[in-house]
């Protein structure tokens, strides 16, 4: 947000800065709005995947699946978000967030009740949260050194995104199977 201008705004939506500034004030307030409905579509498909009764397994693929399909469609956001949140502390999440805040209690529960049973392996369920979040997250965090690195084109790496919307599940399922 820092390196943005209203003119610059202004110019790539095809609208005069005058406009901009008419419905949205000031940038913070633009960006605050576009985030707020970026998470007003997200966040509640979240909180009922994981509020759900589904199988703990059939979650994470439904959580893996949605937050990469989130971050394909808004590539910049989650280094926006991680940017912004750091700068700002909780102020600029709970705007995000709304009255929508993730409620991971009963993922939680249901993770230590997995384990208990003796369905999946011995893990911290805040642990295996992060694990999950981490390899939805860090791609496109990492995109330009990953694209760097392998010589990978923006087709190319779309591509393998795809991919992981099925490998990350497979991956977090297979470390915790018993």
């Amino acid at each position: 947000m820092a390196g943005a201008r209203m003119q610059d705004i202004a110019d790539e939506a095809g609208i005069n800065k005058a406009l901009l500034h008419y419905y949205f004030r000031s940038k913070e307030k633009l960006f605050e709005t576009i985030f707020s409905e970026t998470g007003q579509r997200f966040i509640p498909e979240v909180n009922k995947l994981i509020n759900s009764d589904l199988p703990l397994f059939e979650k994470i693929e439904g959580f893996c699946q949605k937050y990469i399909e989130m971050g394909l469609e808004n590539p910049y956001l989650p280094l926006f978000v991680i940017n912004e949140a750091n700068k700002q502390d909780h102020d600029f999440v709970n705007k995000i967030w709304g009255s929508q805040k993730p409620d991971v209690g009963k993922l939680i529960e249901q993770i230590e009740f997995e384990v208990k049973a003796g369905n999946i392996k011995s893990v911290s369920a805040a642990q295996l949260l992060m694990n999950i979040m981490s390899l939805c997250v860090f791609p496109f965090l990492g995109k330009p050194i990953w694209q760097m690195l392998t010589g990978m084109d923006d087709l190319q790496f779309r591509h393998l995104i795809e991919l992981r919307k099925k490998e990350v599940s497979k991956f977090i399922i297979d470390s915790i199977r018993k």
